[in-house]
């Protein structure tokens, strides 16, 4: 385990996370998560009747972080492959000579890690869940002030026919609600890891069940119905969740980031004092943008390298299992940076209607030949009409290019064709389209 205090955490670590979710992430926290797990396995053994409480509340005594070493932990780590080694050692050696035989009892290594790392992800997701709530809300808020403001819809790089900003923005707003459902069902599901040296629970006899529900309970985590040592899925799923909210994060980001382009110019990112150049006193980067799509591209990294180490031998792996921890919790890390900036660069989002305006009619009219060949299909049929507007929008001015053709004149009058070019008319159903994903947000569905 990497010293919390180390170079690179103080210098670049802040900027792919949030402090109030890295904070759950730091060492000590996980020493503690592996404690309360020591703990609950105690008071749940103890409930079974297999030891006295007062054995389980001496070992819980001695269950507190501040009582031990997180760096001589991990230095001692290397020898097992693993901190739970060390650390059972050392809370074995604190506890009351009566209660010794009972620190550990019937678990193994992975059984305390694992629920350690599941509690650990669980208290982190509070403050993440609710970076992505403030994000969400944003991005309604935006959807309902821009739900008519005309902008250029834009495929393949390329201008391509209007929408609206608020369309965009509900787009987002979609993505993060659902993120943030699946993440939330993800840390729900985390269950509690309990099965023994091969996940048959022998240390506790005929109380193997009941001791492995208790356990589940003392540390409010799920339940499983079978140790899963070797089967990886809460953690895919977990995987997924963090890797799906990372990429509905990255896919504001970048939109925002080429909307803030100077030639386009259509929004800018807000806070004060943010986004300046060490070389040109004139720039305002997007920094938000560039972060949050920064931590995007590392995600699929740290995704993949977990489904990969799911594959796992028999009842316990040997290195799968020790391949998942580090990328998990990087992940979680990553999620929360995430969350956090594309919350702030929502909430402080400048957008400017009038740049939208502008850009949607620099092409002349040219963006809305799809609404002029769609007035002419009834007559001509759709690739005529098509082939023929397409011969039109090579002229210098499109709607010149449209009077002056006798054939498009033929079934166009002027005022048709003046209502193909007005970009409000061919918005299609966009305005109840922003409805639909307000009313999922507002109801909290997914």
């Amino acid at each position: 385990m990497k010293p919390s205090s180390s170079p690179s955490e103080a210098l670049l670590r802040g900027l792919s996370g949030a402090a109030d979710v890295d904070v759950e992430l730091d060492d000590r926290r996980l020493l503690q998560a592996m404690l309360d797990t020591e703990a609950a396995l105690a008071r749940a053994t103890a409930d079974a009747g297999l030891l006295p409480a007062t054995v389980a509340d001496e070992i819980a005594r001695h269950c507190h972080a501040d009582r031990y070493d997180p760096a001589a932990l991990g230095a001692a780590a290397e020898a097992a492959g693993n901190p739970v080694v060390p650390l059972v050692r050392e809370l074995t050696a604190a506890v009351a000579q009566p209660a010794r035989a009972w620190v550990h009892h019937g678990a193994t290594s992975q059984d305390v890690l694992d629920s350690a790392l599941a509690l650990v992800v669980t208290r982190a997701a509070v403050p993440l869940l609710r970076h992505v709530e403030v994000a969400a809300d944003a991005a309604a808020g935006l959807a309902r002030a821009h739900r008519d403001t005309v902008m250029v819809a834009r495929t393949l790089g390329q201008q391509a026919a209007p929408t609206t900003f608020g369309l965009k923005a509900a787009g987002w707003l979609l993505g993060l609600h659902e993120a943030r459902t699946r993440l939330a069902r993800a840390c729900d599901a985390l269950p509690a890891q309990l099965g023994g040296a091969v996940g048959t629970l022998a240390g506790y006899g005929p109380a193997g069940l009941a001791v492995a529900q208790r356990f589940a309970a003392h540390l409010g985590l799920a339940t499983s119905p079978l140790p899963w040592h070797t089967r990886r899925q809460p953690v895919l799923d977990l995987a997924a969740a963090l890797g799906g909210l990372l990429a509905a994060t990255g896919k504001v980001a970048l939109d925002v980031g080429l909307l803030a382009q100077t030639e386009v110019g259509e929004v800018g990112e807000g806070g004060t004092g943010r986004g300046g150049s060490s070389a040109m006193p004139h720039k305002r980067n997007p920094v938000d943008s560039v972060l949050v799509t920064a931590a995007a591209r590392r995600s699929p990294g740290l995704v993949g390298t977990l489904f990969a180490a799911a594959g796992q031998e028999h009842e316990r792996a040997t290195g799968g299992w020790h391949a998942e921890w580090e990328p998990l919790l990087e992940l979680v890390h990553l999620a929360g940076g995430a969350a956090a900036r594309t919350a702030r660069m929502l909430t402080d989002l400048r957008v400017h209607p009038q740049r939208m305006r502008a850009n949607l009619d620099a092409s002349g009219g040219l963006l809305l030949a799809e609404a002029v060949a769609a007035r002419l299909a009834p007559a001509l049929g759709r690739a005529a009409a098509h082939d023929l507007v397409a011969r039109a929008a090579t002229g210098a001015c499109f709607r010149d290019a449209l009077l002056a053709d006798s054939e498009i004149r033929a079934h166009l009058s002027e005022a048709d064709i003046d209502a193909a070019l007005d970009p409000a008319g061919w918005l299609g159903s966009a305005t109840a389209l922003v409805d639909r994903a307000l009313d999922v947000h507002d109801r909290g569905t997914g």
